[in-house]
């Protein structure tokens, strides 16, 4: 049980020093009733929007709503990771419960934050039987905004607040909708322009926050990130897609939101290369998946520049370590090479060939419509690989990268072989 003594009215004083960005964070979600938080990664953005939502919560008996995407990503990031450690900072003597039966955390003067994720029809049903003071749609790059017309809909309660929504990111392309509300200043859905005193938008980047990041995780993470990736995680940057990429920034976001089934079959993908210099290609090796619902997910990316020898034991590791059936493998470049290396290291391994007859876009094409129709997912570290498949255009007739190509690989057989197979592996 907690405490039930009354809640101060007015602002609550909190012990934790803001920083500069923060302060005028706070001041924007003031004025504003749509501000967005936008911006590279670690910066504070969702911190300080948690920090607004408690300080509204305890100043009257109201109700309010964090939502991402999927519900068990908001319940790890923010239920157990931000809120506490929001709670522990600046509100320290202020006590509240977790009702982990229907969602939300509760103050002692009856104030509720809701959490919810829009994966499940059940539960947004559940939520969004209720009206709130202010609703937070978090990581909105992986929400739709006719889910977000949806949550303003709920927009409704009666607590003597003003009623609000905040929203963050790390900013997807110029395309999506939150550049098109926040930039543009136009309606996504009919593109009208509208009414700009009523939506605000700060730029908040990892070097705003840099008193409260881990040492090193600028220099050594978000520097060293691929270019498009360092633009958007560290300069807090709205990306062009380029044209004629198979693959969108949007496309990648979503990847990146998708859940994965239960997997049934997990292969390794390798696009070899055949010299071991400084201007050799990478040998790429990516593993990848199928799920009980036919859909992929992209797991791992173990490519490197390396020997035949090198890349080949890598592989294999690769191959052991996450039970795979089989090795997919180009054997373009090589021929039998690619087999006698593999199977000189494990002769067990079923190496399935691929003879690239077609040319890379033909072959592409196929797996980025996949995408395009939500039917791949993406693990967490696969930035190289990302990047490579945003920034190529196969009509230029450049060299397709090797990291996409074994991804390709991996994709193509896993989607086209007889849905019929037996069963490999049960994760």
């Amino acid at each position: 049980m907690i405490a039930t003594a009354p809640y101060p009215q007015t602002d609550v004083k909190q012990p934790f020093q803001r920083t500069a960005r923060q302060q005028q964070a706070t001041e924007f979600l003031k004025r504003y009733r749509h501000t967005m938080l936008y911006g590279g990664s670690r910066s504070g953005k969702t911190f300080i929007i948690i920090y607004a939502m408690v300080v509204r919560a305890l100043r009257c008996h109201s109700r309010h709503l964090i939502v991402r995407f999927r519900f068990n990503h908001v319940k790890r990031s923010i239920w157990h990771d931000t809120l506490p450690k929001v709670m522990k900072l600046c509100f320290p003597e202020q006590p509240w419960s977790p009702n982990e039966k229907y969602g939300f955390i509760q103050f002692a003067n009856g104030s509720q934050i809701w959490f919810g994720g829009i994966d499940d029809k059940e539960r947004t049903e559940q939520i969004l039987g209720n009206e709130y003071s202010t609703i937070f749609p978090n990581e909105c790059s992986q929400i739709s905004y006719e889910a977000v017309v949806m949550m303003q809909t709920r927009l409704a309660e009666q607590s003597g607040l003003v009623n609000k929504m905040f929203y963050d990111c790390n900013p997807p392309s110029k395309k999506h909708w939150t550049h098109q509300l926040f930039i543009e200043h136009i309606d996504p859905l009919d593109r009208t322009p509208l009414d700009t005193k009523n939506y605000g938008m700060l730029l908040m980047n990892p070097e705003d926050n840099r008193a409260n990041i881990a040492d090193g995780y600028i220099e050594e993470v978000l520097m060293k990130m691929p270019r498009r990736q360092r633009d958007r995680f560290l300069h807090g940057l709205f990306l062009s897609d380029i044209e004629g990429a198979l693959w969108t920034t949007t496309m990648i976001d979503a990847a990146r939101a998708k859940r994965s089934a239960e997997i049934v079959k997990t292969v390794v993908g390798v696009d070899p290369s055949v010299t071991n210099t400084n201007n050799s290609d990478l040998c790429g090796i990516i593993v990848a998946s199928r799920d009980r619902n036919g859909e992929a997910l992209v797991e791992k990316d173990y490519s490197l520049r390396a020997s035949p020898n090198g890349w080949a034991h890598v592989a294999v590791d690769a191959y052991h370590t996450h039970k795979a059936a089989y090795i997919v493998a180009e054997v373009n470049q090589g021929g039998d090479l690619v087999e006698t290396v593999i199977h000189s290291i494990d002769n067990r391994i079923k190496v399935v060939k691929v003879h690239a007859s077609r040319g890379k876009f033909a072959r592409a094409e196929p797996i980025s419509a996949l995408y395009e129709q939500g039917k791949v997912a993406h693990a967490d570290g696969l930035d190289d690989l990302e990047t490579e498949m945003m920034e190529y255009v196969p009509l230029t007739g450049a060299k397709s990268p090797d990291r996409m190509d074994a991804c390709v690989h991996a994709l193509s057989d896993l989607f086209h072989r007889q849905a019929n197979e037996p069963r490999i592996r049960i994760a």
